[in-house]
């Protein structure tokens, strides 16, 4: 049973943001320091990618993992109410994110996501970035 009413519900899941959040800033603070410049959210692109590359043909989403059900992380737990709603909203929001990262793929583009929890290894996450912007 959900502990505050529906209008408090509401009003905390309006404030849920899709672009411009704090996972997305870190990494693109770590990003614009490592050096790279990128565009943000294009929308002639499949799933308004977080960060465009366009002259590396490259682009990162940056995945809240309970939003888009990230495997194995405590972040993507299912809420105890509306069970069977959330359900069906998160994994169409896991299987969008598969078609966009498909079409991007078969469009040339390469692809990296980087989840919320994995913001938490700044350094690591750097060497990751790097590899995958400089291959």
């Amino acid at each position: 049973m959900d502990t505050v009413s529906a209008e408090r519900r509401s009003e905390i899941m309006s404030r849920v943001r899709g672009a411009h959040t704090a996972p997305e800033l870190a990494v693109r603070r770590l990003i614009h320091g490592l050096g790279y410049r990128f565009r943000l959210h294009r929308r002639d692109l499949p799933g308004r990618p977080d960060l465009v590359f366009p002259g590396r043909h490259k682009v990162i989403f940056v995945h809240g993992c309970f939003w888009h059900r990230h495997r194995r992380c405590a972040l993507a737990r299912m809420p105890k109410s509306r069970v069977e709603f959330w359900r069906l909203k998160l994994e169409g929001n896991a299987k969008r994110d598969d078609r966009n990262e498909r079409a991007l793929r078969r469009a040339g583009w390469g692809v990296m996501s980087i989840w919320e929890c994995q913001t938490r290894d700044i350094a690591r996450l750097a060497g990751r970035i790097g590899r995958f912007l400089d291959a």
